[in-house]
């Protein structure tokens, strides 16, 4: 604005494109403009070590009240070489030949409208120097925080164990939670399922190669391994203990911000949640897919009832009450040979 005039008046009344006029304009002072935008994506940049593409660092600009065009932003960090790091392939860590109980897949047909209504938990590899040491994580699917996790060198179940009993104690949920994760025998054995149903929580599990209701904490694995476990060097298990948890604590969850809440971290994100009243009255409730998977043996002579129509195994709703988040018992599945694929592996 220029007085009560916009640029957009004062280009039409000079017989000017605005094009012209601001081609014009950096001409002038192409440096001046140039330098501090690049000094404050270098800024950015360095405050998160390598951890922010332009993506990001294109949203933190406008966060910082210099609203510069995405485009620009890769332009200026390709110039000045500025190169996020980078993914690397994944080694699967997930043991599904087992003989204990597997429970049906809920994560699907939850409406989440707020937080603590289905956690998503998961288990990664780190390659140290001279060992394998192993990493569980569990994350608040509608807010992205990561609310419990475990570092080890062992894979037992004491690892899922440790990072639930860690969600349980900083989050202390209602019952009716869902907790999903993969078939792994971690989640499976009797000892962590019977602490999930001692604080009333609700298995669940995904189906074999099947990992998409899973996708945020794989999603997770996936950013704290190229942002923070490629990008340094670890002496041994207590440093690397010291660095993930930096990461996940002091800037994870609190300062980076994450695509999928609007560019926002999870924590302030679960403050403006807190905030609304509707995130106060929210409910979770259980809806079924549009389409209602028949069973092959229709075709060959068998009449469906029409009140209860066939369902894939892992798709069935039985058991589980439409009113309210919490079932009248816990419904599970055993698989059959025949039925399931062998191994559902880390992505």
């Amino acid at each position: 604005m220029q007085g009560k005039l916009t640029i957009e008046r004062m280009c039409r009344l000079a017989g000017v494109s605005r094009a012209s006029f601001y081609r014009r304009l950096e001409q002038q002072q192409p440096v001046a403009a140039d330098m501090e935008v690049r000094a404050e994506i270098h800024r950015i940049f360095s405050a998160h070590k390598r951890r922010y593409g332009y993506r990001r660092v294109s949203a933190e600009l406008r966060r910082r009240g210099l609203p510069v065009n995405h485009k620009r932003v890769a332009r200026l960090m390709r110039e000045d070489n500025l190169l996020a790091v980078q993914p690397k392939s994944f080694v699967a860590t997930t043991d599904s030949e087992h003989d204990c109980e597997v429970f049906l897949n809920l994560a699907a047909r939850l409406k989440l409208t707020g937080i603590d209504q289905l956690w998503v938990a998961d288990i990664t590899y780190i390659r140290l120097q001279g060992e394998f040491v192993y990493l569980a994580v569990m994350l608040d699917a509608f807010s992205r925080k990561v609310v419990g996790w475990a570092l080890d060198r062992t894979l037992t179940a004491r690892l899922a164990i440790a990072a639930l009993e860690q969600a349980l104690a900083a989050r202390r949920p209602a019952s009716g939670l869902v907790h999903h994760s993969d078939r792994g025998i971690q989640y499976a054995c009797g000892e962590y399922v019977s602490l999930l149903r001692r604080h009333a929580l609700i298995p669940s599990m995904s189906r074999p190669a099947n990992p998409y209701d899973n996708a945020s904490c794989e999603s997770f694995i996936k950013t704290l391994k190229r942002e923070e476990i490629q990008a340094n060097e670890y002496r041994d298990l207590e440093h690397l203990l010291e660095n993930v948890a930096g990461f996940i604590d002091n800037y994870y969850n609190r300062v980076r911000l994450h695509s999928a809440l609007g560019y926002r971290p999870p924590e302030e994100f679960e403050q403006a949640q807190h905030r609304s009243a509707e995130s106060r009255s929210a409910s979770m409730s259980f809806f079924r897919h549009a389409e209602i998977y028949r069973s092959a043996r229709a075709s060959e002579g068998r009449t469906a009832l029409a009140a209860s129509p066939d369902h894939r195994l892992d798709e069935s709703p039985a058991g589980y009450s439409s009113a309210g988040c919490s079932p009248a018992e816990p419904a599970s599945a055993l698989p059959a040979a025949n039925q399931f694929d062998a191994v559902s592996g880390e992505e």
